[in-house]
């Protein structure tokens, strides 16, 4: 529980920050940096790629999501897995969308993401 609130004290304290390409530093992020940033700043090692990261942890139902748990998307700007974001609760998740945009919160209820929805993990 401790990891988990200390995760999402830090991704909301990086809403605001630019989307970079291929980025995972405190300047700004990708969807998968941001992700990996998180949990590498609460000790935890995931792999860099959205592809990578849907290897880590174990998988875990929509219904079942819990604030932390990694949330998988498909068909977004590319086809194949393409987007990942941290679910941190009441059906929101934080990610940094694309280029041009900045690291915000989203409603994983929403149309757009119900319909790219792809499956969720969770770490540790």
């Amino acid at each position: 529980l401790r990891i988990r609130n200390g995760l999402l004290d830090l991704a909301e304290a990086q809403v605001g920050k630019p989307y970079i390409y291929g980025s995972a530093g405190k300047r700004g992020f990708d969807c998968s940096g941001l992700t990996q940033y998180l949990y590498r700043s609460v000790e935890y090692s995931i792999q860099r790629t959205v592809a990578g990261q849907l290897e880590n942890g174990i998988i875990i139902a929509k219904e079942d999501l819990q604030c932390g748990d990694l949330v998988f998307f498909q068909n977004t700007y590319k086809s194949g897995i393409s987007h990942v974001g941290i679910y941190v609760g009441n059906g929101q998740f934080i990610h940094s969308p694309s280029s041009g945009k900045v690291v915000s919160y989203a409603d994983l209820n929403s149309t757009y993401y119900t319909n790219h929805y792809y499956g969720a993990r969770r770490i540790g």
